[in-house]
């Protein structure tokens, strides 16, 4: 889980200029066609992991979702550039898998 963070936070949160949080997914992302694609296998392997921890289908299908949407949305040229600046996919799926490792089990700490 420690090393899912902390790509996720190198991806999603390793950089702040004027209070705006961005990763290395927006720098990437400005690579037409490739960035998008580099950033997109990290989100396939934080799904990978989750079903080898042995989260819901449901879960595992949201994650793909996220990564998705990252994916489709943010090789548009500017728009989603914009887009990968606000929505921190990788971020958001480490969070689903926190949360369904917690329901699973309650004695670990989200």
């Amino acid at each position: 889980m420690a090393r899912l963070e902390r790509m996720a936070g190198l991806l999603d949160t390793k950089f702040r200029i004027a209070g705006l949080r961005f990763g290395w997914d927006s720098i990437l992302g400005l690579i037409p066609g490739v960035g998008d694609l580099v950033t997109a296998v990290p989100g396939i392997y934080t799904i990978y992991e989750a079903a080898q921890l042995g989260a819901r289908r449901r879960v595992l299908g949201r994650m793909a979702l996220n990564t998705g949407v990252d994916f489709v949305i943010g090789g548009i040229p500017l728009i989603g550039d914009a887009f990968d600046l606000f929505f921190k996919s990788h971020r958001r799926n480490v969070d689903l898998l926190k949360r369904e490792i917690a329901r699973q089990d309650p004695r670990i700490a989200a």
